[in-house]
């Protein structure tokens, strides 16, 4: 289960918010600057996949008329270039209709704060797959506990994570499963719930199960 953590004041704890303001204030900042596409790289363990679905043509659409009208967010390489923090998707979008260079902000940001702003700008989507939310939130959980210290309250992981304090603990058991369990879940052929239970067994169980279901041929649907 979930260890616990601080969030005093001596805790460090920078939010997408806390670091870059409002979309607004990005789309106004004086730090912007054209960065290109070559030079930016997604984000280390990005627990967000880019998918070419009804949203992603929208995207395409409107940078193809407009260009990119909110910056994405990075940080320095040291193997050279930029880390994406905030705009995978606008990059994906600006490779295909061929633009070559992308407004960002660049930022000096260290592991645990880039993590904790990747997860933010991305989580309040509602086109997220339990396994995205899953690793987001075991991502940004395990940097906010870098930063503090242990013994906090249940009312303190429900504000930093912005969901209730069993939600996180049962999400991230699901990182806990077999790819094959772990897909079926984001297909819907199996709830959530039992999969959190089917989590606490060990890999080789694990396939034991996935090969029972594919062999019954059935979804595992009930809460």
């Amino acid at each position: 289960m979930m260890n616990s953590y601080n969030t005093t004041s001596k805790m460090k704890v920078s939010g997408f918010a806390d670091l870059f303001g409002s979309e607004e204030a990005l789309r106004n900042s004086k730090d912007v600057r054209n960065v290109l596409i070559s030079e930016l790289y997604s984000f280390d363990n990005h627990p967000f996949k880019l998918k070419d679905d009804k949203r992603m043509r929208e995207l395409i659409e409107s940078i193809r008329e407009n260009g990119v009208l909110v910056p994405g967010i990075a940080r320095p390489r040291a193997k050279g270039g930029y880390e994406i923090i905030s705009g995978h998707s606008r990059k994906h979008a600006c490779e295909i209709v061929g633009i070559t260079t992308m407004p960002m902000i660049i930022r000096n940001l260290d592991d645990d704060e880039a993590v904790i702003a990747m997860v933010d700008s991305n989580i309040q989507r509602e086109d997220i797959l339990p396994s995205e939310k899953a690793l987001a939130f075991r991502l940004k959980y395990e940097a906010v506990k870098h930063q503090g210290k242990k013994d906090d309250s249940t009312a303190d992981v429900e504000e930093i994570l912005g969901e209730n304090f069993k939600t996180v603990q049962r999400f991230i058991r699901l990182t806990y499963l077999i790819d094959g369990l772990m897909n079926m879940v984001d297909a819907k052929k199996l709830k959530f719930i039992p999969a959190v239970n089917i989590s606490f067994l060990e890999p080789d169980e694990q396939k034991c199960v996935l090969s029972i279901i594919k062999k019954m041929d059935v979804s595992i649907t009930c809460k």
